[in-house]
């Protein structure tokens, strides 16, 4: 199974380098390019334009236990039609390569690499909008946000097995004053 999977993922990867949607290492959607540059999961697919009605979903491969950082960049300019400008609806779905199945699953929001985002960077799981019903998990039925003294979503009270996947849905606010703001994603494995 996970060799099919791992299959159709180089033919969908060189049908879209061939296309034209990745010839800089990002992908594209919305006002955003998404990048799996600092390794240790794969973007596999990406559509939609942020909306609440057409969230960005990224379809994700992950190889690692560790924490991983998606980096998220500004790529244009046109307004989105969302609640509030500078946001975006994102659904992340993960399917678990990793080996070993998790027990929760933790994202956290950075302005700065490897620094945790602060109440004063504009960068938020939606606090300028906060509509828990857009926080969301398939697999995960519990969550926590916690805005102060970082931007971070912990879900747990379920679990994904290896070759399984997840899906998880938030709102996040851009109003940073930079155009690269990072996105770190932590699965949980059970302690032994």
């Amino acid at each position: 199974m996970a060799r099919h999977l791992r299959i159709l993922a180089a033919f969908l990867s060189l049908a879209l380098i061939s296309a034209g949607l990745a010839d800089d290492g990002r992908w594209y959607a919305g006002d955003y390019s998404f990048s799996d540059e600092l390794g240790g999961f794969r973007i596999l697919s990406i559509s939609g334009s942020g909306t609440r009605d057409d969230p960005i979903e990224i379809h994700e491969m992950f190889n690692a236990l560790s924490p991983v950082t998606l980096i998220i960049r500004a790529a244009g300019q046109s307004a989105l039609k969302t609640t509030v400008p500078g946001s975006f609806h994102l659904r992340v779905i993960v399917v678990n390569q990793s080996g070993l199945a998790w027990i929760g699953f933790g994202f956290e929001l950075q302005e700065v690499k490897g620094k945790p985002s602060d109440f004063y960077d504009g960068l938020s799981f939606g606090q300028v909008d906060p509509d828990s019903s857009l926080i969301s998990s398939s697999r995960f039925p519990h969550f926590e946000s916690r805005f102060e003294s970082f931007d971070r979503l912990n879900f747990d009270g379920g679990h994904v097995d290896p070759t399984q996947r997840s899906d998880f849905g938030f709102f996040i606010t851009d109003v940073t004053p930079v155009a690269t703001f990072y996105l770190v994603q932590e699965p949980r494995i059970p302690a032994s």
